[in-house]
């Protein structure tokens, strides 16, 4: 069977791109594929991407889908689809109408409660690159920090005092942090807990995250962070919750969080017992995995 060839449009945003990425690799783990990528960030304008991502795609073997995430690649999405007659994915909920996509895969607490019509698929939580957990040991601790949002404020001195009471139970530690954590942060940590070490996330690379998840039996991620919530989900780990202050509790973030927890795929931090550890969730997610399948299903001729 030749190599199914997938085009990923991408917006320049990490956050955006890795999950196109994931959902091609995840396809990858089911048959062979040759995926290329047309970046379409720092272009101004549909008309200025649409001209480029045609132009670059053009230099490419013709596409058998087409993936994209972000408002921005939207329209030069569905132009090249229907100008290549080629099916086409839309990651997260599109500013267009979802119709005129082929597949919408759009996380459940973006959707209204009313039934989604047959091209949207729900799905728990944004897709990620995290591959299969293996059956291999899983000795260490893996602590993940968000930062401020519009839906979380940050306490510092709280979220210390709870990693300082996690690691004090021993263990290998790693901690990392994001673009959005305020600076010092991590260093604090990596000074009161000597267990811990530190690896600022502007000095570690795309495949850091999902080989240390793959590596940890617990991940204790700050309540913000919902994008590491779930991939830390989709490895296998134990996932625990670090307080921060949710400044919207009736919001959609705080619901989706709510649920997780209400269901047992994490605990918070004031749930937990040290003596019983974090609980195991009910099952592993593998929603890159089950879209890949559906993807197949009903998009690629056989």
């Amino acid at each position: 069977m030749k190599p199914l060839v997938i085009q990923i449009l991408g917006d320049g945003k990490p956050g955006h791109e890795n999950q196109s990425h994931g959902l091609a690799e995840a396809i990858g783990r089911t048959r062979k594929v040759q995926v290329t990528m047309v970046s379409l960030g720092g272009e101004k304008g549909a008309i200025s991407r649409f001209r480029k991502a045609w132009r670059e795609s053009s230099a490419h073997p013709r596409p058998d889908l087409l993936i994209g995430a972000g408002h921005a690649v939207h329209p030069s999405l569905l132009a090249l689809a229907r100008r290549t007659n080629t099916p086409c994915v839309v990651l997260m909920k599109p500013t267009l109408p979802t119709a005129l996509f082929d597949l919408c895969l759009i996380p459940e607490h973006d959707l209204r409660k009313s039934t989604p019509p047959e091209n949207v698929i729900p799905t728990l939580g944004a897709l990620n690159r995290v591959p299969p957990p293996d059956t291999g040991p899983r000795k260490r601790g893996l602590i993940l920090l968000g930062g401020p949002s519009s839906s979380h404020g940050w306490d510092e001195d709280a979220l210390i005092d709870a990693v300082k009471r996690i690691v004090s139970n021993g263990g290998t530690w790693s901690a990392t942090d994001s673009r959005r954590s305020p600076e010092g942060t991590l260093d604090v940590l990596a000074e009161v807990a000597p267990g811990i070490s530190p690896y600022p996330h502007g000095e570690t690379g795309p495949g850091w995250l999902p080989q240390r998840l793959a590596e940890s039996a617990e991940a204790w991620v700050t309540e913000d962070s919902v994008s590491m919530i779930y991939e830390a989900l989709s490895s296998g780990a134990k996932v625990g919750l670090l307080p921060v202050p949710s400044l919207k509790k009736g919001g959609r973030v705080a619901r989706g969080i709510a649920r997780l927890a209400a269901e047992g795929f994490v605990t918070r931090f004031t749930d937990w017992l040290p003596q019983f550890g974090l609980a195991s969730p009910p099952r592993v997610l593998r929603e890159a995995d089950r879209c890949a399948e559906i993807v197949l299903e009903r998009l690629i001729r056989r």
